[in-house]
């Protein structure tokens, strides 16, 4: 067997020539994937959107997207191509829109989840979300309900 090198990740900003790369992860990764021409609008139009790749070399393997809406950042979508999970890409990228998040000002974050999506809940959890409730029959493509979570990004004061 012959020893590889290990690949370099690098989390980036979403541009338009990741947008084919990045309509084939959420086709592989949703039942019911964003249309192609959300995230060309959500680029050029959206001024509270801000989206961000994880390449492997020259390959696109995660995205993630997110509102920065006053004080808070939702999380709008989180994809890691299923050839490239449980490599803790995902991890990488949550805390790259953490960051953002905080550098940005947000003291807080929220997303939601499948309550079926039980890796993607562990991945929040241990980042420090909270489920604070559900959105009932929130998908639409099976009626699935939607489990809201929350994370503070504020400072803790330590006394």
């Amino acid at each position: 067997m012959v020893a590889r090198p290990p690949v370099r990740l690098v989390v980036d900003r979403m541009t338009h020539a990741d947008l084919g790369a990045v309509q084939a992860i959420e086709k592989a990764s949703f039942t019911t994937p964003w249309p192609s021409y959300a995230y060309r609008n959500e680029l050029e139009t959206n001024r509270l959107a801000h989206y961000l790749v994880v390449r492997a070399g020259r390959e696109v393997v995660a995205s993630a997207g997110v509102w920065l809406m006053v004080d808070e950042a939702h999380v709008t979508t989180f994809a890691v191509a299923p050839a490239w999970r449980r490599r803790r890409i995902g991890e990488r990228l949550i805390l790259a829109i953490l960051d953002l998040a905080i550098v940005r000002g947000a003291r807080e974050a929220t997303l939601e989840v499948r309550l079926s999506n039980l890796a993607a809940r562990r991945l929040y959890e241990k980042y420090g979300f909270r489920p604070v409730g559900i959105r009932p029959r929130y998908y639409s493509d099976d009626h699935e309900d939607a489990l809201r979570y929350r994370k503070s990004l504020a400072p803790q004061l330590g006394l």
